[in-house]
């Protein structure tokens, strides 16, 4: 999803996986898609969580520890026949300040990932390929009075 993301990769390499053509942003993305909604994920081994916001007009915003960013985004409209939903995301605002990762994200980086919802869909994991061997996560639904 975002670099932040293929970061959090390498970071999690030795987490667990959960077993179990991009629409146009401008477009948004069709009520009831699965990733719209808040979402979080806790940092393993560490206090700091991320929290993402996909709007269904096809943007996010997003915190992670001091950083605050937004982006631009594409999700398939279906899963692909292995389950995954692939997905574009493009930074276009961020604060400058360091993410959970301690990385500080610049606008116009860009990165694809493919997400994979648990049948439940309150939890995803979001993933460098299609393989399962390289995700992170969980990501959790947030109820908005949680946030």
């Amino acid at each position: 999803m975002r670099a932040r993301a293929v970061l959090f990769l390498l970071f999690c390499l030795g987490a667990p996986a959960l077993a179990a053509a991009p629409a146009v942003a401008s477009a948004g993305i069709a009520a009831g898609h699965p990733l719209l909604g808040i979402w979080r994920l806790t940092v393993p081994g560490t206090e700091c969580a991320e929290t993402y916001r996909f709007r269904a007009d096809g943007t996010t915003f997003v915190t992670s520890a001091a950083e605050v960013s937004e982006s631009v985004y594409t999700v398939s409209a279906q899963p692909d026949k292995q389950g995954f939903y692939r997905l574009q995301d493009r930074i276009v605002k961020d604060n400058g300040k360091p993410d959970c990762s301690g990385n500080v994200m610049k606008p116009g980086a860009q990165v694809i990932n493919f997400i994979q919802f648990h049948p439940s869909r309150t939890i995803f994991l979001m993933c460098a390929d299609q393989t399962m061997q390289t995700c992170i996560g969980p990501f959790r639904r947030v109820r908005s009075e949680e946030v």
